[in-house]
Parts: C-alpha cells; structure tokens; sequence
C-alpha cells in the first residue's frame, strides 16, 4: 500500500502487488514476442531473400490486433477485465504452440501468427482500461513509464539475444519460448490480479447494447473529441517508426553484416525508449511542458532516420535509431495516459482498442510498405523515406493538438 505524500517512483508503483503481476505477465510476453518476431524476421528472408515478403511476415504480428481491438475490444467493458487478459493469453499460448509442429508450411505459419495477432487486441483493451484502476492518481503515469522502460529493456534483450540464438539454433525455438511466456501470463494475471465486476455489471458501461452499436460509439467518442483525435494521430506515427526494426534484416546485409547484427539494430530503438521513458516518465520534463512538446516530439521523431539514407554504418545507425525510438516514446507515454484518462470508464476498453491496437496495426502496415518500397530503392533510402514521411505528417498534427489545448485552455476544461 503506498504511504501518504509517497513520491511516484517506480519503486512506488511496484509496491502496488497487482500491478506488479501484471508487470512481470508483460515483461514475459514481451521477451517471448520479440524474440518470435526476429525468428520470423530471419526464417522469411533466408528462405525467400526478399524484403517485401520479411516486412509482409513482420506485419503480421502487428496488423491483425486492429480487427481485434475494433470488433472485441469492448470485451474489457462488458467482462471483467482480469478474465479477458487470462482467456486471450491461454488462446495465444495454444496458438503458438501449433507453430512449433516441425514442417509447417510457411504459409500456415502465417495464418497462425495473424489468429494469435488478432487476439492480441482484446488483451491491450483490457489491459489499458484495468490500469488506471489498478494505480490510481500520478502513480499511473509512472507505472506507464515504467512498463515502457522493461518492455523496451526485454526488446533490447530479446532482439539482441534473438540474433545469436536464431544464428545457432532453429528459429521455431523462438515461437515455443513465446508460447511458454503467454502460459505463464495467464497464471500470473490469475493468481496476482483480483477480480473485478465488469463495467457494465456495475452500471458503468455506457452507450447501445447492440455489439455493433457500441463498436460505432466508442469510435464516435474519439472522433467527436479533438484532444482525443489528435492523441490518436500522434500515437499512430508509429507507422513510420516502426520501419527500422522491419527493415533490420536487409539493412544489415547491405551493410555486408552478419545475422546478429540484425538483431543490434532492432535493439537500437527500444534502447532509446528506455532512455525516453526514464527522462519523460521520472518526470525530469514536467508534465505540463511534456503535453505542451507532444506534436513537436512527434516531428523531431522522424528527423534522425533521415540521415540512414547514407548507410552510415551499424554503430552510428544504431545511434540514430535510438534517438528516434527516445523521441518517439516522450510522445507516446504521455498520449497514452492522456488518452486512457480522458475517455469514460465505461467506454475505455472500447476506446483504448481503437488507440492501442491501432497504433500496433499502422505499424505493421508501415512495415508492409517499407519492405516493398525497399525492394525498390533499398532499405537505408526506404528507412530515411518513411522518417521524412513521418516527420511531416506530424507537423499538422502537432498544430491539431497544439489548437486541440488551447479551446480547453478558453473553456477552463482541463486536458485529463
């Protein structure tokens, strides 16, 4: 239990005994699901040396989330939350395990990661609505910066890890470990997290009855709101940014490296998260001028991939990607928080769906595209495109927001 006038640290936050559980499920899951996606990475490109078809398969353990978050997001508002999390994890963890059968075609594979993808949907509604109930007050935004910091850490060292285990070993070894993380979810989320009555069941839920129905209205909630909009665009930029890690594969071997090396460039990015989650969720920036650098963070997010037009090498490379990956999450802890605050608790789950599950699916569309136009004009000017892209995009959306704050600022209404 935390004291009175205890500081929001992240020590703070894991004395909190259910956030803590859903911390350690996480950290597992992501240590699994990324060592999965550069065992995909690196079995689509050996047997297929094309980018298009590496970026395609790398999609697909993002894009099929956003079916999911839209149509059964709202799961986490009519059911109790805790029981979403731990029935979409078991679905995943048997999913996984039917990738490991030895001689699956490579196509069936692909069927499997968009199911087990899909279900990934439901599981970040929930999650994002049950948060703010679990750490109340300024211990949400430093648990958000918290989760970023170990998620990104597990990044680093199951990207970097992943490269060298892949290089020995059979990459399938990677969808069993993946399948083992969500098994061990479950149970962690069963035993550490305590039951809660779902939203609706309390009289919370709002909006139709009809499933449909209250698809459209928690779309509608976030259309209608122009804070709420523009947290969206900004969030999915990710799109861009996303590319680097796509594109690792090819990019290292036009730099003439090896298959580890591939797995230090996806790292670099979430190396910079974690530093940006240190900086942005410690509040070393102070949470108003953090909300009032949101659009500009989103530009200066693209700026450094531009240079990779030049290949400059892994190490300044590695650099660069960092750089964009702290950038980018200054931006992306405070929208989330922001975005989870605003919205109703009846219609969070729904609501945090459509942001969530659609930041992961624009990402795995950015990389579909990046991995074509790669084909094209190669990974280091494909990468440097999409930064530009990226940073150009942001600039409307920075002024949206920056207009979004100013009518609430004329009103007296606050942001959160």
């Amino acid at each position: 239990m935390r004291e009175v006038g205890e500081r929001a640290t992240f020590t703070a936050a894991l004395r909190v005994s259910e956030f803590r559980a859903l911390w350690a499920a996480e950290l597992l899951s992501v240590l699994g699901d990324q060592l999965a996606r550069v065992a995909l990475a690196v079995l689509v490109f050996h047997r297929t040396d094309s980018a298009a078809l590496t970026g395609l398969t790398y999609a697909l353990t993002f894009v099929p989330t956003f079916l999911g978050g839209i149509l059964l997001g709202g799961w986490g508002d009519r059911r109790p939350r805790r029981e979403v999390l731990i029935h979409t994890d078991l679905v995943r963890a048997v999913l996984l395990a039917l990738m490991v059968i030895p001689g699956l075609p490579l196509a069936v594979l692909c069927v499997l990661v968009a199911v087990m993808t899909l279900f990934g949907g439901p599981f970040k509604a929930a999650q994002q609505a049950l948060l703010p109930e679990v750490l109340p007050g300024d211990l949400y935004l430093t648990g958000m910066a918290l989760r970023n910091v170990t998620s990104q850490s597990a990044q680093v060292m199951a990207f970097a890890g992943g490269g060298l285990l892949v290089a020995a070993v059979d990459p399938v070894l990677g969808l069993a470990v993946d399948a083992a993380t969500f098994a061990v979810s479950a149970v962690l989320i069963r035993f550490g997290v305590r039951s809660r009555p779902a939203a609706g069941a309390a009289g919370v839920a709002t909006g139709p009855r009809h499933h449909l129905g209250r698809v459209a209205a928690g779309m509608g909630t976030v259309w209608r709101d122009p804070v709420l909009r523009a947290l969206v665009g900004l969030n999915w930029l990710a799109g861009f940014y996303i590319v680097p890690e796509a594109l690792a594969a090819p990019y290292a071997a036009g730099l003439g490296a090896g298959v580890a090396v591939v797995g230090w460039l996806m790292a670099a990015d979430p190396i910079g998260s974690v530093v940006g989650a240190v900086v942005f969720g410690r509040r070393w920036v102070p949470e108003g001028m953090q909300l009032r650098l949101l659009g500009l963070l989103g530009v200066g997010a693209g700026l450094p991939l531009v240079l990779c037009a030049t290949q400059p090498g892994v190490v300044v490379t590695m650099v660069l990607f960092g750089v964009s990956g702290m950038l980018a999450t200054g931006y992306n802890i405070m929208g989330t928080v922001t975005f989870v605050r605003r919205v109703p608790d009846g219609q969070r789950a729904q609501a945090s769906g459509l942001n969530s599950t659609g930041l992961i699916t624009v990402q795995g569309l950015g990389a579909t595209a990046a991995g074509v136009l790669a084909d094209v004009i190669g990974p280091a000017h494909a990468i440097a495109a999409f930064g530009a892209a990226g940073a150009l995009v942001a600039a409307p959306l920075a002024w949206a927001w920056h207009r979004a704050r100013g009518r609430l600022r004329q009103t007296g209404e606050a942001v959160t």
